[in-house]
């Protein structure tokens, strides 16, 4: 994936682990957790910048339990999650999680306050899956269109997929995996996200 950095800090800034009363839309969940979320990053802005890992921390607390990894990883493996046994499929999703907490933290180290606007959203009100978009706009350049596909599970959003200048996260990963799946097989992509995962930035 070649995005920059700070767009997918951006992208990733729109989840909080903050709950309401009343469940929001997905759209007022997404904006209403940009602005907690970019507060919390200025505010311990000096902890990071002494422990840039204290990142991860804030990633898998506040950001990813907003995501459903187990469907995520299903699309990302297509045909090779059906195949796999029940221990790869546990052990892929953590090593999937864990990828994408260093990944975002790392780029959430970048963030510089780009703006973020929300154009409308177009979706039924009885909707169980909804896109939001988003455009994060880029001093000197165009803005960047960001969509979160999301879908209501026991009452609450979860994405499902990122799209960031119409390239799908999950298609992006899955292009990627597979062809190391075939070459060397599922066990040596889990390996190999493991130990990528226990390396120090």
């Amino acid at each position: 994936m070649h995005y920059s950095t700070k767009i997918i800090a951006a992208a990733l800034l729109l989840f909080n682990s903050a709950w309401v009363l009343a469940a929001p839309s997905a759209q007022e969940l997404v904006q209403q957790t940009a602005d907690r979320m970019i507060a919390a990053i200025k505010s311990e802005r000096a902890v990071i910048n002494e422990n840039p890992e204290h990142l991860y921390a804030l990633v898998d607390e506040i950001i990813l339990p907003h995501f459903d990894f187990e469907r995520m990883s299903s699309w990302v493996l297509g045909k090779h999650w059906r195949a796999a046994t029940p221990e790869q499929r546990t052990h892929f999703t953590q090593e999937f999680r864990t990828l994408l907490v260093r990944t975002y933290a790392t780029a959430m180290g970048e963030y510089s306050d780009q703006k973020i606007t929300y154009p409308p959203m177009k979706a039924a009100p009885d909707a169980t899956e909804v896109t939001v978009r988003s455009e994060i706009e880029q001093p000197g350049g165009p803005s960047i269109p960001i969509n979160y596909n999301l879908f209501l599970k026991n009452g609450n959003w979860k994405v499902q997929d990122v799209v960031i200048d119409n390239t799908s996260l999950v298609a992006n990963y899955r292009s990627s995996f597979s062809s190391e799946i075939r070459r060397d097989g599922l066990d040596a992509l889990i390996d190999k996200l493991a130990a990528r995962n226990q390396q120090k930035n």
